[in-house]
């Protein structure tokens, strides 16, 4: 099973590739990244919790 293509039709079919590798990047990028909100947590205790990260490495 021999398919022939012409020059035009491989890369029209390598652009489309192109064209969804891109919008597949653009989709993961607009994804707004997910901080915590530490703001009503009071100082003492984030350091406190720091403090005891550190030690367990």
């Amino acid at each position: 099973m021999e398919d022939n293509y012409s020059i035009d039709e491989i890369l029209s079919a390598v652009n489309d590739l192109q064209n969804i590798n891109k919008d597949k990047n653009k989709k993961i990028s607009k994804e707004p990244l997910i901080k915590s909100d530490t703001s009503n947590i009071p100082k003492n205790t984030l350091r406190l919790i720091e403090e005891a990260e550190r030690s367990k490495n």
